[in-house]
């Protein structure tokens, strides 16, 4: 069963021994968002991934992207005939170089242009299908909803949650070290579990942006 919103902050303030006049709820509450972000822009989940699909404008080198993305993971034409083909990601100057000769076609390369907007090169010709792939905005674990990392991985959440609290509170660094590697183990864990649901293509889904540790051979044997 799912911890509730109210059980998991008196669970923060039981293990820091710290209680509400100085641990409030809405400072648990930006403890909790932050992890939350943490975990979103280092591990892609089943909760956070999401695809748009829009069409180009002909003539113009700006596509919008989805209001609620946080992380751009891939760009894909869609043809007539439903073939896809990934735009390979270039930077803001490469897309303005290769449109200033004036070409249009289908597009090949995107850039990140600003937190609205990607640039594509060349020009589109055609209003042509786009399908965004990208990690939205992870929902937030309130009192009114429930989140995959609360229900799923509550552990991970709360050691990252507590990791906040002690930095916070200037507490031990004996707890907080405690804590903070404990958040990093089950982050790892869970990147590599995410990584078993998919054997797709790494384009295509994208991978952890958690350093996964890889012990080197063992050549003396």
């Amino acid at each position: 069963m799912a911890i509730s919103h109210s059980d998991f902050l008196t669970q923060v303030r039981d293990y820091t021994e710290v209680g509400s006049s100085v641990l409030s709820d809405s400072i648990i509450q930006n403890f909790i968002r932050s992890v939350e972000l943490d975990v979103a822009g280092k591990v892609d989940y089943d909760d956070t991934r999401k695809y748009a699909t829009s069409t180009f404008t002909a003539g113009n080198r700006a596509v919008s992207i989805p209001s609620d993305s946080l992380i751009l993971r891939s760009v894909e034409h869609v043809g007539s005939g439903g073939a896809r083909t990934f735009l390979e990601k270039r930077d803001i100057s490469f897309i303005s170089e290769f449109n200033g000769t004036g070409k249009q076609g289908t597009p090949k390369y995107f850039a990140n242009y600003d937190a609205f907007n990607i640039l594509v090169a060349p020009t589109p010709a055609a209003a042509d299908t786009i399908q965004i792939n990208y990690i939205k905005d992870p929902p937030e674990f309130t009192s009114t909803n429930q989140t995959f990392l609360a229900k799923y991985q509550e552990s991970m959440l709360l050691h990252g949650v507590l990791t906040e609290a002690y930095s916070f509170l200037k507490g031990p660094d004996n707890l907080y070290n405690l804590y903070k590697g404990k958040y990093n183990e089950e982050l790892q864990n869970f990147a590599l579990q995410q990584m078993g649901r998919r054997r797709r293509a790494e384009y295509d889904d994208g991978v952890p942006r958690v350093k996964i540790p890889s012990p080197s051979p063992n050549t003396t044997n």
